[in-house]
This record gives structure tokens, sequence and C-alpha cells, in this order.
């Protein structure tokens, strides 16, 4: 990839990438780990609402304190430290600074930072896949327009899967199917966070409850988090949901191409060119052998007669009709492996996977019978899950994106299973997330699956 060789060319000249990171929490963090022992890179500021808490992250990732004792970016940028602040506007403004992270996790924030980067000439790597879920598509477009980049993030399964989509569709192969593997069983979308350490202590050994947020854990838990992905996986590649959204088949890594093909070749998708999600659990209860969760595959055709030879020859995984086959990443580093984004942004204006398009949405969906005057409690909540819907599905019927179905109240009664619609909430019509969210409906609302001419 020669990126390496790239930021050993810049730390030489003594004009290392700078980096702004807004969000210290786990994925903040773990970026951070790196980014320190990273030649070429300089993150010159974190910014968190909770500052204490940010310097107490860098301590935990290794860090010496007289690297962040910095009192600006100015200050930062001299002296090759880091300036931690509870202030992102200052860090996304800043002219020193060539690369913004956004890893809040809070869509609305992550959606206007986003936008102050671009009008600031920054590239912008977006950890908060929540946020790309919510507006994606329009925010990369913007960011084309400004010349500058708009970025999954590396390390986190939705840019792996786009790589493998890429690496298929570049060495010439039809690709049928994308995804990433989890634990999943159909009841567990009415996991909320008190109930979710049922699940959780069934395959997590967590000793301190403290230490976890049940809500963030019970958006994976739930279905949303997989929903989510898979919209940014959809959005960047070109593949489409199915029209129920996503169905969790159990799956080993060995069934990958016999379980991720359509119907008609004896599979369990309804069509070729789709988003799944495979389950380490049976509907029984019982553990997959040899399962994908953590890790992500892409199930590509052989459409010739040699191709396939060679599937079989080379061990690729195939099915059993041999006319497909899988490759897979058996895990992600998520934060560990994020500097890949920063320094492919900065040195070679590229991201590692962007949205091209606005194919797929994630759409709040009663987890119980919902009452009106109800206050919606948003992703790992109480309330609302998030299913992974076709984008035209979700504007012709004016579905409520899940990334805003968050302290809104509810205007009218919705049954367990109902998806929300705009008009079923009291919607702030001024905050900036629902601003960009309709602003994005009206420029995506004719025939958005089509990739963009400029892409």
């Amino acid at each position: 990839m020669n990126l390496h060789a790239k930021l050993l060319e810049r730390e030489a000249a003594g004009r290392p990438v700078t980096v702004g990171v807004i969000g210290a929490g786990k994925f903040g963090t773990m970026f951070l780990s790196q980014a320190r022992l990273t030649q070429g890179l300089h993150v010159v500021g974190v910014a968190d609402l909770d500052v204490a808490r940010a310097r107490s992250q860098l301590a935990t990732a290794g860090w010496p304190a007289t690297l962040y004792s910095a009192s600006s970016v100015a200050d930062a940028h001299a002296k090759r430290t880091t300036w931690v602040t509870d202030d992102a506007l200052a860090l996304i403004t800043d002219p020193r600074i060539e690369v913004i992270v956004e890893a809040t996790g809070v869509p609305g924030a992550g959606i206007a930072h986003c936008l102050k980067a671009i009008e600031n000439g920054k590239h912008i790597v977006m950890v908060n896949v929540e946020a790309d879920a919510v507006a994606g598509p329009l925010l990369a477009r913007h960011a084309r327009q400004a010349g500058v980049v708009y970025s999954l993030a590396w390390g986190d399964q939705p840019a792996l899967i786009c790589e493998h989509v890429d690496w298929a569709r570049a060495a010439g192969f039809k690709v049928i199917a994308a995804g990433k593997g989890t634990r999943y069983e159909p009841h567990y979308y009415q996991s909320n966070p008190d109930n979710v350490w049922d699940i959780l202590d069934k395959y997590l050994n967590i000793s301190d409850r403290k230490s976890i947020n049940p809500k963030m854990f019970n958006s994976f838990v739930d279905g949303t988090k997989s929903g989510i992905e898979m919209t940014a996986v959809c959005n960047a590649t070109g593949l489409v949901p199915q029209s129920h959204g996503l169905s969790f088949p159990p799956a080993t890594r060995f069934e990958l191409a016999d379980v991720c093909k359509p119907k008609f070749a004896g599979g369990m998708l309804e069509m070729a060119g789709v988003t799944e999600v495979t389950s380490s659990v049976y509907r029984d209860g019982r553990d997959v052998p040899h399962h994908l969760a953590l890790g992500t595959y892409v199930v590509f055709e052989g459409e010739t007669d040699y191709a396939r030879r060679c599937f079989k020859e080379y061990a690729m995984l195939p099915d059993r009709s041999g006319h497909y086959a899988a490759l897979y990443r058996p895990i992600h580093m998520i934060g560990l492996e994020l500097g890949i984004s920063v320094a492919s942004c900065a040195l070679r204006h590229e991201p590692t996977g962007a949205p091209t398009g606005f194919r797929s949405d994630v759409v709040a969906t009663a987890k119980r019978a919902l009452k009106a005057g109800e206050i919606l409690d948003g992703e790992g909540g109480f309330c609302v899950w998030g299913r992974q819907t076709p984008a035209d599905v979700s504007l012709d019927n004016g579905l409520l994106p899940l990334g805003l179905a968050h302290n809104v109240k509810l205007k009218r009664d919705i049954p367990e299973g109902g998806a929300l619609k705009w008009s079923d909430v009291e919607v702030d019509a001024a905050d900036t997330a629902v601003k960009v969210r309709r602003e994005m409906e009206a420029a995506f609302a004719r025939r958005n699956i089509a990739v963009e001419a400029a892409v």
C-alpha cells in the first residue's frame, strides 16, 4: 500500500500528518494508543466534553503526561505534543490540522462537526457510523464538492467490508453478498439496557458491570448496530438491502458461500448484490462452530469453468455447487487500525470507503407497543431498534431514521414491530441533524440507487 513509506517521507520532511480527534471513547483511545507510535503522524489535539476523562484515556493508552501537556493548538504544533480540550471547534477551525477524526458516536454532533470540518478544508474520518447512516451520502457529496475527503473508518467493519467488495470487483468477480458476523437470535431485538445482561452473561465475562455502557452494548445485541453498519456498506459500495432487512442466518466460516447466496441457488438471500450478517448462534441457542463473529466477508461468483476450478484448487471456500466462493477476515481491530484511514485521506486523498449514493437506511422500529406521549430513547434503548431498509422504501413511506429517534415525543400509539414515521413524532425542525437529513432526502429523492456520476 506504500502508506508507511509516504508517512516516513512526511516525517523526514518535518511535516507529519496533523490530526484532531473528537471523542475520547473506546474507539478514539484505541487509535491514540497507536498514533503515538506511528512515524509521520502527529495528534495535535484531542477534544472531549469530559477533559479529565480524555486525559485518563491518554494515560491508559500509554501516553506519558508530558506528551499531552500543551496549552493550545499552537503550543502542541510547535512542541510536537497534544492539546486536550473540550473545544472541538478549536481543532476543526485551526489551519495547522489536516484531518479530523469524528469519534463521538452521537449522530447530531457528528453531522455538525463534519459540516464544519468540510467548511474549513479538513479531511474527515467518520468513525461515527451512526451519523453516516443518517446523512453520510450528503456529507460525502459536500466533501467532494469542497475538494476534501470524507471517509469511513478503517478497522471498523464497514470499511473492511468495502475493501473486500472493491478487491472482488477489481479482480473481475461479481459480488453476491458482503457483510460481517455477530451473535444474534430472533428475540434479541427486544433487549434493553436492563435485560441485556441476560444475553451478555452467556458469552462475555464482565466482572465489573459499571465498566461498560449497557445502552451502547445493547445496540450491538438488538441488531441496530448491524443495520447501521450494513447501511454504510450499501451506501458506499452499490450493494442494496434485502427488502425485509437483515435475517442473521447462522453460518460457519466454511458455509458462507452456501448460506450467503440467493435462494434460487440454494442459499438464504432474496437476490444477489446485497448485505447480510451471519449469526454465531443457531436458532435453538447452540453456538455455531467456527463462526465469524467479529469478522467480515464477501461472497463472489465464478463466472467461468476455469475460475470455478481454481476456487477448489486454491481452497477458496467454495459452496457445494462450486459456482460461488467466500473470502473472510476473522477479526477487526477497530481503533488500532484507524491510522490507515488517516494516512490514506491525507497522503492519497482517497477514502477507505465513502458513500456514493443513498441506497440503504436504518429506520426506527418499535421494540414493544409504544404509547402516545412517550419520549423515545434512541439507539440501544428501551423503545426502538434500527432495521435496515431500502432507502426508496424509507423515502416513499416517510420513515423515521433511527439516529433521530432520540428525545422526541410520540404523537400516536405504535404497535410492537411497527416502523415509525416522521409524522409519528414531534420533531425540532431547527435541529441541525434534522435539517441536514431533510436536505439529504430531498437531494436523493430521485432513484437514489444509482451511483453518482462524480464517483
